[in-house]
């Protein structure tokens, strides 16, 4: 099966958790809200987890991935990727003073990172450099897409609790500026609801020199593309984020739908935010088949986390690299 596209729409419930924090105010830390319109036109004010912190999440999933099959180098790792280092392979002075001079050109260069690092070459990356004083940027395109995770309004809720440091010795004085000593008293955000989760993987790009839209010699992209669809399906099954160490997320449902592409045409995608958005997805498939031969979408329903788990399982066993 050889996939040019994946999306998934859906929605997943989480209780008291607090993934994504914007900071504090005093004691009391703020959680992350966002202005959303619904389907009726009508505005709210909820709670959201954003598209970096899962796509961090992912990101850090794909890394342990990698590390822990790279005994035979089908999915490398640049030397900076080895620690995750957030600069990934510009933080990689093996790669820079080997790659970067004067008379290479870009799309060289980006064969060499593509080559290099399978989080560079999935996640994406702006490569810079100072070559004879004269600034140098190229950039890679990721080839997953994540969106916010959006509460849906009459189904999501965000609370402020009291809590206190416990000191063995008594209360005593609380600390001051810039300290952390004696009995401190703070207020924490847990936030329960539905989000909607939208999330787009273009499976094509995985190996694909974006400068000149081949694909890079030497690259073993079948094991790339199955590494990268376990990490997406990790995301869901164990999200990091803030407070875990407290504040573990009750995941108690995921439920929507899985669509593929074999073609060029893109598996569709929409918001749970609408609530007919099984049916619409089902309908925008069914149309874009009938533009194509061989019927090249498909929309496969899920639910519960076990049934997203069997579904992302079972393509990852059949998958193919598109374009080979």
């Amino acid at each position: 099966m050889k996939l040019h596209s994946l999306s998934i729409s859906g929605i997943v419930t989480i209780n008291l958790h607090a993934l994504n924090n914007e900071g504090s105010e005093g004691n009391t830390m703020m959680t992350r809200m966002v202005e959303i319109v619904d389907a009726s036109g009508k505005n709210h004010t909820v709670n959201a987890v954003s598209g970096d912190m899962f796509k961090h999440i992912q990101a850090e999933h794909l890394f342990m991935e990698a590390k822990e099959t790279n005994s035979n180098n089908n999915l490398p790792l640049c030397e900076a990727c080895k620690t995750f280092d957030a600069n990934r392979i510009c933080a990689d002075e093996t790669f820079t003073k080997k790659t970067f001079k004067n008379g290479s050109v870009d799309s060289e260069i980006l064969s060499e990172a593509i080559k290099k690092c399978i989080i560079d070459d999935a996640e994406g990356i702006l490569i810079t450099s100072e070559i004879g004083g004269k600034g140098r940027s190229i950039s890679r395109k990721s080839a997953i897409e994540f969106g916010w995770l959006v509460g849906c309004p009459d189904n999501t809720r965000t609370e402020s609790y009291f809590h206190a440091k416990y000191v063995p010795e008594g209360r005593g004085k609380g600390s001051g500026a810039g300290e952390n000593l004696g009995q401190n008293i703070f207020h924490r955000p847990a936030s329960s609801g539905q989000y909607a989760v939208v999330v787009n993987v273009d499976l094509y790009k995985v190996g694909r020199n974006d400068i000149t839209l081949t694909y890079v010699e030497g690259v073993d992209r079948q094991a790339r593309i199955k590494a990268l669809l376990k990490s997406v399906m990790n995301t869901f099954i164990k999200p990091t984020g803030a407070h875990r160490n407290t504040q573990h997320p009750h995941i108690l449902d995921f439920s929507g739908v899985v669509t593929k592409s074999t073609t060029t045409l893109p598996a569709p995608v929409l918001s749970g935010l609408n609530p007919n958005y099984r049916d619409e997805i089902r309908r925008i498939a069914e149309s874009l088949n009938t533009t194509a031969s061989n019927t090249p979408i498909s929309v496969t329903p899920f639910d519960g986390l076990a049934a997203f788990t069997e579904v992302i399982a079972g393509i990852i066993n059949q998958v193919q690299p598109y374009g080979d």
